[in-house]
């Protein structure tokens, strides 16, 4: 082997070593990326169901990326999209929150359905166990006499007792059925 040709050799294998670390590297910090993305996931869901004030009535959500955090969902009193941009804002690794968490208007009415609707799929045998948690998992929105129901439900039967019942509450305009399957449970 000639001298060039081992010079050209032993620069082709340390481009292939360069190669090799740099993907080694990418895959690590997308894999700690991820991770973090996990972490802040889990830190936000955990703050936002410790806030005071949050009820049935409200539904937070949120999106994630990177270190921003979008908030979202609609709450009854406007303290508590105060209270959520705050504690998001504490949580370490994010920098930026956007809070478009929107504040759902003031209306005798709207709180008197908020109870009606309760009622009627709360007080249901099939559906009171959804109630035993400090925040139960179905949500009622309730926004100028519509209503949407938010969160999670066991199965698809108790998805759509949970329609039937809000539907049968008298004042109410439309009904929104935005329940979602756990997928634990299947």
């Amino acid at each position: 082997m000639t001298h060039r040709t081992r010079a050209l050799l032993q620069i082709f294998s340390s481009a292939l070593l360069a190669i090799a670390l740099l993907a080694t590297t990418a895959g690590a910090q997308s894999r700690d990326s991820k991770s973090s993305d996990m972490r802040i996931s889990q830190e936000v869901h955990h703050q936002l169901a410790l806030l005071p004030n949050y009820t049935v009535f409200d539904n937070l959500e949120y999106k994630i990326d990177g270190d921003k955090v979008t908030l979202l969902g609609e709450v009854t009193q406007p303290v508590l999209k105060d209270y959520a941009g705050g504690a998001v804002k504490s949580i370490e690794g994010v920098s930026q929150v956007d809070n478009q968490i929107k504040v759902l208007p003031l209306s005798p009415n709207d709180d008197q359905i908020r109870r009606a609707e309760y009622r009627s799929i709360y007080g249901f045998d099939t559906l009171s166990r959804y109630s035993m948690a400090a925040v139960p998992s179905i949500h009622i929105i309730v926004e100028n006499g519509h209503v949407t129901l938010e969160g999670v439900v066991a199965n698809e039967a108790d998805r759509d007792t949970a329609e039937i019942r809000a539907k049968s509450v008298p004042g109410v305009f439309s009904v929104t059925n935005n329940l979602r399957l756990d997928k634990k449970a299947g």
